[in-house]
């Protein structure tokens, strides 16, 4: 009981904490908005700018949600993948679903110099290169699904997963060997991640993804407390090892998959806050740490945002550097502090 109680009030400190990070991320950019105003903006009270209140309500808003999103919807998978892998370097990308979501992109940008004698691609905006990536990381999971059907043991699944990487950024090399210099500088800044793009239709796709993947993640909690004792002992409790797999490997795909289709490539959030998690909250329990995931990607990557964006500067920095600049210095930490690794 004493235990249910601190972690209820950890919870209710993490949301108040998220709730700070969103409104600061919302009142800070390029156009220096007061915090009072921006509550205005919010509230839908009138600001003393109009023009502040469409800053806010079609910028920076969708930005802050699109942050929130990712940064929960890559914490997630990347906690799934390290617990069905039984692995602390394991991410949402190990199985390659991220390179799948890259060579969609980079067949729509760069492929347009290497076949451009048998088609063309002159549309390349936002909506078509996430269509690109979504095609990509479906078809790279597919594959996935095909051979977790075939392989019986999960650590060849996780080498076979690499073994996808590895051959969709040789392709991507292959591609940006023949491209231009100027769809080549197009594809460099798709890898750099953005979370400043989305309209609010797009955020109600990417929310959709999201969600389905979270009802998925609450679902498979019994089979996941279960498959950290191992494949033998989840079996020895009535586990479907195969149908658990299965679940596991599509919710990832969707969460990695969706994020890394409407926000390129971010690295790092999925394979650190779920460490993070498990040495704050001191607990292997995945009825707590799929909820905690969830604040702590959402939070961290609002601060990343906000730092990303640079306040009263025109310039935005690469939301993929930031991730890892930011994050990897707060984990070592934990870690040196802690000197024992919760896992």
């Amino acid at each position: 009981m004493q235990q249910f109680l601190t972690y209820k009030a950890y919870f209710i400190l993490l949301i108040l904490v998220l709730l700070v990070c969103f409104m600061v991320n919302i009142s800070l950019g390029s156009v220096s908005i007061p915090l009072q105003e921006t509550l205005n903006a919010v509230l839908g009270k009138p600001t003393e700018v109009d023009s502040w209140s469409y800053i806010i309500w079609n910028y920076r808003i969708p930005k802050a949600f699109t942050a929130i999103l990712v940064g929960s919807g890559l914490a997630l998978s990347g906690l799934l993948m390290q617990t069905m892998f039984r692995n602390p370097l394991a991410g949402p990308f190990v199985l390659g679903i991220s390179s799948g979501a890259s060579l969609g992109a980079a067949l729509l940008i760069l492929g347009s110099s290497l076949f451009s004698g048998i088609f063309s691609f002159s549309m390349v905006n936002d909506i078509s290169l996430a269509l690109a990536a979504s095609l990509g990381s479906f078809l790279v999971l597919l594959a996935v699904m095909v051979v977790a059907y075939k392989v019986k043991d999960t650590m060849a699944l996780l080498i076979i997963g690499l073994m996808f990487g590895s051959i969709t950024s040789a392709v991507v090399s292959v591609l940006s060997y023949f491209s231009t210099a100027e769809k080549l500088q197009q594809y460099i800044y798709w890898s750099f991640g953005s979370i400043g793009n989305l309209s609010w239709n797009q955020l109600l796709l990417l929310f959709t993804i999201i969600a389905l993947g979270i009802v998925m993640s609450v679902f498979s909690i019994k089979s996941l407390n279960a498959l950290l004792l191992g494949e033998n002992y989840a079996k020895s409790l009535g586990v479907n090892m195969k149908k658990s797999r299965y679940i596991i490997i599509t919710t990832t795909g969707l969460l990695a998959g969706g994020v890394t289709a409407f926000a390129g490539p971010i690295a790092f959030i999925g394979l650190a806050v779920p460490h993070l998690t498990r040495q704050i909250f001191n607990t292997t329990d995945h009825k707590i740490l799929v909820p905690a995931v969830l604040i702590y990607g959402a939070i961290l990557m609002l601060i990343c945002d906000t730092i990303a964006q640079m306040p009263n500067s025109a310039s935005v920095l690469p939301i993929n550097a930031i991730t890892s600049i930011i994050g990897a210095p707060v984990v070592i930490w934990l870690l040196i502090r802690k000197r024992k690794m919760i896992f």
